[in-house]
């Protein structure tokens, strides 16, 4: 009998096809735990810092610092998704792939190289990372082979354009629906070329070719993107649509990105990518024991015949 998905209070339980993902020696068991997702630019132009861990060893710094504070995950990307010159495979290769090496003779954390070009993906998966995080939503081909051929995850993420290119007002008659039917065609484009399906994971694309209503109406009815049945990524930290719902500059949206993200979170998200690593883990590590899965650190309040003032 198909398992369905079920609501636990204002929880909505995504029913996994394949909730266990090993990641080298790191495994994620998605029925039980959110993954967090930090985030490593090493770009001069990143939206959100500047440039700040452009230089190689501010980019390994950082990234080290982000699994000391908690990250299970960590995404490296050198090139952005807004509309600019394309950066060359040769120079998006050297800004990443040296950061991943070094991330990985330290640690086991997921590594996520944030790419679409397969010359970059393979020389990422060689160095270490375990997933292709790829903005396009697997359009091509080519970078379908690499990931197949070396047995490295996938992140889907819907987009209508590809990075750097200008696109023009979005339009969507029902943009969960089409967001959602395009994640499903191209997972099925995926496993017809030979991707395993436990190796899948797909992303919305918050504010991705999307304006602030559409934004907020995926986070609305995440579970409907979750109900696909594959670990779904929630990319809201810092994003335009939460500037401009609250009137916020991009250093000040730490509070709209956690409550964006604890709403994926109980809409059914299992891997929320956020650039507040410390906030961040707090906030899972609260859900996740609501949700029974890990005890708290410690119980004091009400438990003996006095409570403590």
């Amino acid at each position: 009998m198909e398992k369905l998905p079920v609501r636990t209070g204002a929880q909505f339980i995504p029913q996994l096809l394949h909730a266990r993902h090993d990641f080298g020696s790191r495994v994620l068991d998605f029925d039980n735990q959110i993954a967090l997702m930090a985030i490593i630019n090493r770009t001069p132009d990143s939206f959100y810092d500047g440039g700040r861990t452009f230089a190689l060893e501010a980019a390994v710094d950082a990234s080290l610092q982000a699994v000391a504070d908690g990250a299970d995950w960590v995404d490296i990307g050198g090139a952005p998704f807004a509309p600019g010159p394309a950066i060359p495979a040769a120079e998006e290769a050297d800004r990443i792939v040296p950061v991943i090496q070094a991330v990985r003779e330290a640690s086991d954390v997921v590594i996520s190289a944030d790419t679409f070009l397969p010359e970059v993906a393979e020389q990422a998966i060689m160095a270490g990372a375990n997933v292709v995080n790829d903005t396009t939503g697997l359009r091509n081909r080519d970078l379908a082979a690499v990931i197949s051929q070396t047995g490295a995850h996938v992140v889907i993420t819907h987009s209508l354009a590809e990075p750097r290119t200008v696109l023009g007002r979005p339009n969507y008659t029902d943009v969960v629906t089409e967001v959602a039917d395009f994640l499903v065609r191209q997972v099925e484009l995926a496993v017809s070329l030979g991707i395993s399906e436990d190796r899948i994971l797909v992303d919305p694309g918050h504010d991705l070719n999307k304006n602030t209503m559409h934004s907020l109406e995926i986070t609305r009815r995440f579970s409907e993107i979750a109900g696909l049945g594959y670990p779904t990524l929630a990319a809201v930290s810092n994003k335009d649509f939460i500037g401009e719902t609250l009137d916020r500059p991009k250093k000040a949206r730490d509070e709209g990105s956690l409550a964006a993200a604890v709403m994926c979170a109980l809409g059914g998200a299992r891997i929320l990518r956020m650039h507040n690593v410390t906030a961040a883990r707090s906030t899972i590590n609260l859900i996740e024991a609501a949700m029974g899965w890990r005890e708290p650190v410690y119980l004091r309040h009400n438990m003996g015949e006095f409570n403590q003032p």
